[in-house]
């Protein structure tokens, strides 16, 4: 039996033309949405920390003016009642009415006087008000010395220290709280690059050979046994790797070393690279296994051994992605803050040396935000290292995004 032929289905524009379907379009709209939402919230977050650092950038007088006006002019007469008391003739603070003869209280009959002598010369006597302690100073500004006056300028002065921040960014020495306040930048900066360096010598070897064996070598069995246990190192809180370093890696590695301090940077930063190879290992494993098939097929048919192939061809194939799950181990530790606190001595000293204490910019926040007083120039500061912690992680990812990795792909493309 012969089938029906179709007849011929003829396309107009209306018909080509996409049908409109709700759903399709408020699920566009929804991720349009957040995904603009998510780049607001950042530019924001960046705009608010930035905000608490601009007094650091107003330079000039007007503080300081201010605040000798106010050391040599604001020292007035205590008054009541928004009277001003003068000066010159001082009068016995008195609450109430005032009381015309003040007499003993007396109870029952009244008593003779026992000592009439004492009596007389009691009341003839000019009544003076009771004083405590050692006699206070006079409070009439117009009485004041000079030297009082230069004195007080001068504490005040440095207690503001707003003029000598910057000068003091380029010093070594971190003395936030002082008379004469020095916010010495480099040695949190280089503490902050010790720690970063040691980690990422330790974590990017380790992850990314993990990654190649997981990827190249192993069998499926054992890949589903390592990549979760590798993968759970990044639920573990920071805290708990900061205690393990303080108690255990500490004691471990000074006894090996024999070196004098025993939180420092190299113990930081061999606790940072426990909490950055997770990140470089599932990124660096999922570039891996990325990497077509063909590949691999072609390199064992010419006669390449599986440790050349995984070596010479499947990983330089996968270098963008394993170059940026090194990027975001560098910003993991970059920004860490409890292990820092924790595991590297939190002492701004300037050194190379690896075994010695050293304090980073996040512990520095981390430590010192709570103690602040709101507005002054050391709560300036802080936020002021959180805004280069910022534009240090953009400035990272962005060089990471459209340039290294765009020249990497072209490299490997051929072009």
């Amino acid at each position: 039996m012969n089938s029906p032929i179709p007849s011929k289905q003829i396309f107009t524009k209306e018909s080509l033309k996409k049908q409109f379907r709700l759903s399709e379009f408020l699920a566009e709209k929804v991720i349009s949405f957040i995904a603009f939402l998510s780049i607001a919230i950042i530019f924001l977050i960046f705009i608010f920390v930035f905000k608490e650092s601009m007094p650091l950038f107003s330079f000039g007088k007007k503080d300081k003016v201010k605040t000798e006006i106010q050391t040599t002019s604001d020292v007035k007469v205590e008054s009541y009642d928004g009277a001003e008391t003068s000066t010159e003739e001082m009068h016995p603070e008195t609450y109430g009415a005032p009381a015309e003869e003040l007499e003993p209280e007396t109870y029952g009959a009244p008593t003779e006087d026992l000592n009439p002598v004492a009596q007389e010369t009691q009341t003839s006597e000019e009544l003076e008000p009771e004083t405590y302690g050692a006699p206070t100073e006079d409070l009439n500004p117009e009485t004041a010395t000079d030297q009082e006056v230069v004195i007080d300028e001068k504490v005040t002065e440095n207690k503001e220290g707003a003029d000598k921040t910057w000068s003091t960014f380029f010093s070594t020495e971190w003395v936030p709280v002082s008379d004469n306040p020095r916010f010495g930048l480099l040695a949190l900066l280089v503490g902050t690059l010790k720690v970063t360096i040691i980690a990422m010598l330790i974590a990017g070897p380790l992850a990314i050979l993990a990654a190649v064996y997981t990827s190249c070598f192993a069998s499926n069995r054992r890949k589903e046994i390592i990549k979760p246990i590798i993968e759970m190192l990044a639920a573990f809180p920071s805290v708990v790797i900061g205690f393990f370093a303080m108690m255990v890696l500490a004691t471990f590695f000074q006894d090996i070393f024999g070196y004098d301090s025993r939180l420092n940077a190299f113990i930081g930063g061999v606790a940072m690279a426990l909490a950055a190879i997770p990140i470089i290992y599932t990124i660096s494993e999922d570039a891996l296994s990325a990497v077509p098939k063909t590949f691999t097929e072609a390199s064992l048919a010419l006669g390449a051994s599986k440790a050349q192939t995984a070596f010479f061809v499947i990983l330089p194939a996968a270098t963008p992605g394993i170059f940026a799950a090194i990027l975001l181990g560098i910003g993991r530790v970059f920004g860490e803050t409890m292990i820092a606190l924790m595991a590297t001595g939190n002492a701004a000293l300037l050194s190379a040396n690896p075994f010695e204490s050293v304090r980073t910019f996040a512990a520095t926040i981390g430590s010192e935000m709570a103690e602040t007083v709101f507005g002054e120039t050391h709560y300036s500061v802080l936020f002021f290292i959180g805004s280069l912690l910022f534009i240090f992680s953009f400035i990272l990812n962005a060089v990471a995004e459209f340039y290294v990795k765009g020249k990497l792909i072209k490299k490997f493309q051929g072009k």
